[in-house]
């Protein structure tokens, strides 16, 4: 674990999709929005469907735990996936794993440790993305004159439990991917479209064949959109809605079926380390 947290500490692809996220983050949840409310007509080609007053008030420090865990079902989950997919896939490119494999460690302590490691930057990159939505819906209410209270603290609770959730599921998904593609390329463009364009199909057929609806919705995506809903954020079906958050599956059972996709990737990534050929 502590091998690859260094590993991770010192990646700068890992910086760069923390980058990323924060900045898509900034810019949806709270640049466009606030230029639509500032401007005369009250709408944007991100907010369309909002009032100026919805505008504004999803911008509060008091809107913080929708606003935390709306992004991650789709795009802040697929940055998470392709972290776990490049921290397991790119073993193979480098031929760490054949190195790491021979220094007396068994294969499950080293797929243990790098989950470990993941973990750690999971919870970071949640907790840093609440401190930064913090700070900017602070700004905003300052600007604009508005309450600066916090969210309540069961509210903040359950949206943290629930990003870490979803992103902990994507994570290990990555992984999984990784050590099935046995690279970082092809396990990164896979896990990529299943995220954004493959789970949306089948959700889209899904709705029109009956039969094929109860397995539409569990699916990992629908879990995680599902338990966004949940806490608070807009589906995608509305004018306004968030992509990715659907209401497919009640608070519970999204719940449990994301604890049991996060279950079963990370015993599945630990089955093909060990009884898989590295080479």
């Amino acid at each position: 674990m502590t091998a690859d947290l260094l590993r991770l500490r010192k990646w700068p692809a890992a910086w760069i999709m923390l980058g990323v996220w924060l900045l898509l983050n900034g810019l949806f949840s709270y640049l466009f929005p606030y230029l639509s409310y500032r401007s005369s007509g009250g709408g944007g080609f991100s907010t369309e469907g909002a009032s100026k007053a919805e505008l504004l008030s999803s911008m509060l420090p008091a809107h913080l735990p929708v606003t935390l865990i709306s992004g991650t079902p789709m795009f802040g989950g697929a940055i998470l996936l392709i972290l776990g997919a490049l921290a397991a896939g790119s073993g193979y490119s480098w031929g760490t794993w054949k190195t790491v494999l021979t220094q007396g460690r068994t294969r499950l302590q080293v797929v243990r440790g790098l989950f470990l490691a993941l973990l750690v930057a999971v919870v970071f990159f949640v907790l840093l993305t609440l401190v930064y939505d913090l700070v900017l819906s602070l700004v905003v209410a300052s600007a604009e004159g508005q309450s600066l209270a916090l969210p309540g603290g069961l509210a903040l609770l359950e949206a943290i439990g629930g990003t870490l959730l979803i992103s902990a599921l994507w994570t290990a998904g990555g992984v999984f991917i990784g050590l099935l593609a046995r690279g970082p390329a092809l396990s990164v463009g896979l896990g990529v479209v299943w995220a954004l364009a493959v789970e949306n199909l089948l959700r889209g057929v899904g709705g029109l064949l009956d039969w094929l609806r109860p397995i539409t919705d569990h699916l990992p995506g629908t879990a995680a959109g599902s338990l966004a809903a949940a806490v608070g954020a807009t589906p995608a079906s509305s004018p306004d809605g968030t992509p990715g958050v659907v209401t497919s599956l009640t608070g519970t059972a999204a719940t449990v079926t994301a604890a049991i996709y996060l279950v079963v990737f990370v015993a599945l990534a630990a089955t093909l380390l060990r009884r898989r050929d590295v080479a």
